[in-house]
């Protein structure tokens, strides 16, 4: 993740640097990155009253809904709002969150905006995330380096406790970290050696080591008492308890469950228990994905780089469109 696309912020981490416009460099040749006072990818500003004549979704995630890779109108968010009548999408997706800041950007900087709807995109990757106090960057000397992030845990009354208030400013070398925090330090999955080794041989050699060992990327949803998923039940489950308007949870999956080098049933199995504990609609965009055959599945995903390309974020909001319009028009 570029850092320089962001600034500190003592409750949630960090934002974009508001009113920035820029094009990042990538391998699909670049793209636009505008963002708004608020600190968000967006070419509007958010205010807090509805807009006359108009319908309103706010919407949570990390760099897929960011949108990684894609400039602002080709989003996922954009195109919903050009496919249902009327309504416009506070987009406050940020790039390299999990599900425990975003429920803080909520808490922090959207629980007084005025909408119709809540839409939670949980990038299933971001069990990990949630676990982790700190995560580790590269910096424009290739080193890396470990930031502090917000993070909750559950104290002996079932109740979210909260760390890292404000969030530290600056870095921490790796090497200086306290020996019982390194376990808590999200390097992007386990077996890192190994990761590294198979990624040195290209995405090609990568993608057949996983369908060979039938790769499970996130073991953690295995079991409804794993404590990952429970501290992220926990968290979902206080933020949509807290949202006074109807409230959709959209686990987007990763692209080893779109191209169907791991099984799915896990994750699908605790968001469909997370609906039925506290009320909110669960929508499953995966099948939507799977109606493609695999050869095409493999463009939803760019050729490094693993995040949603345009055609992704296509078949995201047409999938999503008839959810949102159900509610709406209710």
């Amino acid at each position: 993740m570029n850092r320089q696309l962001y600034q500190y912020h003592p409750q949630i981490g960090y934002t974009f640097i508001p009113e920035l416009k820029t094009r990042v460099p990538h391998e699909n040749g670049g793209y636009l990155l505008r963002v708004n006072t608020t600190g968000f990818r967006s070419d509007f500003e958010f205010q807090s009253p509805k807009t006359s004549g108009k319908r309103r979704v706010l919407l949570f995630g990390d760099s897929f809904t960011a949108a990684d890779g894609v400039s602002n109108a080709a989003r996922y968010s954009d195109l919903l709002a050009s496919q249902v009548s009327d309504l416009e999408v506070y987009n406050f997706g940020l790039s390299g969150t999990g599900t425990d800041q975003q429920y803080l950007i909520y808490r922090e900087m959207a629980s007084d905006i005025e909408c119709d709807l809540v839409v939670i995109a949980v990038l299933v990757e971001n069990i990990r995330r949630v676990a982790a106090r700190y995560r580790t960057y590269q910096n424009t000397e290739g080193q890396r380096i470990v930031f502090a992030k917000p993070y909750f845990s559950v104290d002996t009354d079932g109740q979210l406790e909260r760390h890292h208030c404000p969030v530290p400013r600056d870095a921490i070398p790796e090497d200086q970290l306290p020996e019982d925090q390194g376990q808590f330090v999200d390097r992007g999955g386990q077996l890192v050696w190994l990761r590294e080794t198979v990624n040195k041989f290209g995405s090609v050699a990568k993608d057949l080591a996983q369908r060979v060992t039938r790769y499970q990327p996130l073991p953690a949803y295995d079991s409804p008492e794993n404590e990952d998923w429970l501290l992220t039940k926990a968290i979902l489950s206080q933020w949509i308890s807290e949202v006074s308007v109807p409230v959709i949870v959209c686990p987007l999956p990763l692209y080893h469950y779109v191209e169907k080098m791991a099984d799915p049933t896990a994750y699908q199995t605790r968001f469909r228990e997370l609906g039925e504990e506290t009320g909110a609609r669960i929508h499953d965009p995966l099948p939507d994905f799977l109606k493609a055959p695999r050869s095409e599945r493999r463009n939803y995903r760019f050729r490094t780089d693993i995040h949603p390309t345009p055609e992704s974020h296509r078949v995201l909001a047409a999938s999503l469109a008839p959810c949102i319009k159900s509610y709406l028009d209710q």
